[in-house]
């Protein structure tokens, strides 16, 4: 099975870029499942109902999210009755919303996706250690075909954790968050992907897609200023692409993915199923 991750996407730029690309990429690399983190999708801020209903037109399967879930109070209703759309599942009892589903691909076979929220320089939220290992006892692999896990954190250690501690229980651990990819993705020991951040899909030429000037004012005048303005260059779509063992639902590789903007481009070749015109 083939699985698809895109990190966060900032603004206009990225989705663009996201959508526009997504289709070419699910012929590429035969994806059976795409996920989206949409967390910063609406101008750097929150996700709104008609941004996930263009990112699912263009081949999404499933949006996560993050600790800005909520910047767009109009997704509170709709969260609710979009079961595609997820947030972090650590959040407390009663938060609207769910923080995992398991999706059905094209063929019939079962993806068990789960959001999660770290902790460590972060809201403090449930353990999310505690949360995740409940859902595994819940939806082993063999009950369910694959498991995807987007933990979204700051911190890598805390990511390298969540990765070992899943080891073996699932497809792949892939970190969202930090909007600047890693260069760490690899199958550890017991057969789980993972990569601590698969970066942004956004503009580069920023502060983690923020347009540089008010981003570097906060860090040189210490007080608050004006909303930081999201950057509206040509995006990088940035992602990771794992592929599956179907007997046992572990990883048998996962390749890192860097198309347009600013970033040396990252293409699997050996993942392709089809050929399509990829970056030069």
């Amino acid at each position: 099975m083939r699985l698809l991750l895109c990190g966060d996407v900032v603004g206009r730029a990225g989705r663009d870029a996201v959508v526009a690309e997504l289709p070419r990429l699910r012929r590429a690399f035969g994806l059976d499942l795409v996920v989206v983190n949409g967390e910063n999708a609406a101008h750097g801020f929150g996700i709104t109902e008609n941004i996930c209903e263009q990112l699912y037109a263009a081949g999404c399967d499933v949006i996560t999210t993050g600790n800005h879930v909520w910047d767009r109070r109009e997704i509170i209703p709709y969260i609710a009755n979009d079961p595609r759309l997820l947030r972090p599942l650590n959040f407390p009892a009663g938060t609207p919303g769910r923080g995992h589903g398991v999706f059905a691909t094209r063929d019939g076979r079962k993806v068990l996706v789960a959001n999660a929220m770290a902790r460590l320089f972060m809201d403090a939220i449930d353990d999310p250690f505690a949360a995740v290992g409940k859902l595994l006892d819940e939806h082993p692999l063999g009950a369910v075909d694959a498991t995807l896990i987007d933990f979204h954190g700051e911190a890598t250690s805390e990511k390298a954790a969540m990765g070992y501690f899943c080891d073996g229980r699932v497809s792949a651990v892939l970190g969202t968050h930090s909007h600047v990819p890693a260069a760490d993705h690899r199958i550890l020991p017991a057969g789980t992907a993972y990569m601590s951040d698969v970066g942004m899909c956004g503009d580069y030429d920023s502060v983690i897609g923020m347009q540089s000037a008010g981003a570097i004012a906060r860090f040189v005048k210490k007080m608050p200023g004006e909303r930081l303005q999201v950057a509206d260059g040509a995006a990088t779509v940035c992602a990771a692409v794992v592929e599956t063992d179907d007997a046992t639902g572990l990883a048998r590789r996962i390749a890192p993915l860097r198309i347009g903007g600013k970033l040396t481009p990252a293409w699997p070749q050996e993942l392709e199923t089809t050929h399509v015109l990829s970056p030069s």
